[in-house]
């Protein structure tokens, strides 16, 4: 019988029971990748991490990522959450001062830590620096796709693909009623996407619930075996740079507020440096809470 001890981590929040789920297996030791997909199936939390031993010196360790259905190569809230985990509990040395660098499928991924009483506080990751793609041309159709009016898709900023490792659809939508009111219709979903680059729905507008947010988002991936995520990091650095592309931010340090529709309240902060709107550097981050361990048992 192996036993794997894994740890719960909350995500992009300060309260227990918010933010977006994590299980972290800190030591797997050999086991497949075949495994580690029936185990991410099994929690079926949106993603679950596996850390083992990195080949490159410059990186603490090496960290594969997990939805239930897919294997990622990068996201946000499991690095994030990976690294307050291995802090939390002292489960790693950082080779650095305040920061540790993650092998991960984009490459090496750098994880900025502050301290507060010893204990992990706010973690900024590094993102790739984002990729714009394709914009999609019928905003009707993903208008009724998302089983909304074609007057809720904002048309003086488009529908696009934008990527720093994984690509999501971003659309902007004009207000809150909007994006609380959207509801995928998965029998619409290969129709109108089946060609497309992407069939992960980001849908956000400048309208918020919290006064110390600057946007509200939602986003949507059945295909990933997510039919809602909490809290979605690896779309908010391209989130940021889509904002100051097009003109809605200064790229200054923001809040965005997701998984508010999902009981799970989740504030997720972004920073994006830029001269002249060409993006130099893309920073997401947030806060995490422990939520306790177990041991998973599995025959050999």
């Amino acid at each position: 019988m192996k036993e794997l001890t894994y740890y719960l981590v909350d995500v992009f929040t300060e309260t227990p029971f918010e933010g977006n789920q994590l299980a972290v297996f800190p030591d797997p030791k050999d086991i497949s990748d075949n495994l580690m997909q029936k185990i991410a199936n099994e929690f079926n939390l949106s993603e679950t991490t596996f850390v083992f031993p990195s080949d490159d010196d410059n990186c603490d360790c090496k960290v594969i990522i997990y939805t239930p259905q897919n294997e990622l190569p990068m996201a946000g809230h499991p690095t994030i959450g990976t690294a307050f985990t291995l802090l939390q509990y002292g489960l790693l040395k950082p080779k650095n001062l305040d920061f540790l660098v993650f092998e991960e499928g984009v490459g090496p991924v750098k994880v900025e830590f502050e301290l507060k009483e010893n204990k992990p506080d706010l973690i900024f990751m590094n993102q790739p620096i984002p990729e714009f793609r394709l914009k999609f041309s019928e905003p009707s159709q993903i208008a009724e796709l998302l089983s909304l009016n074609k007057e809720d898709v904002r048309s003086d900023i488009p529908v696009q693909v934008a990527s720093s490792g994984v690509p999501f659809l971003f659309v902007p939508l004009g207000n809150i009623n909007a994006v609380k009111n959207a509801k995928v219709r998965i029998d619409l979903l290969d129709e109108v996407l089946k060609d497309f680059e992407t069939n992960q729905l980001f849908i956000f507008t400048t309208e918020t619930e919290r006064k110390d947010s600057f946007v509200h988002c939602r986003m949507f991936a059945p295909s990933f075996g997510i039919v809602e995520d909490p809290a979605t990091g690896s779309a908010h650095g391209p989130l940021g740079a889509y904002l100051v592309k097009y003109g809605l931010s200064d790229g200054k340090r923001f809040a965005s507020e997701q998984g508010f529709e999902m009981g799970r309240p989740s504030i997720i902060n972004v920073e994006v440096k830029h001269d002249g709107g060409k993006i130099q550097n893309v920073k997401v981050g947030g806060k995490c809470v422990a939520m306790g361990k177990g041991i998973l048992q599995i025959d050999d």
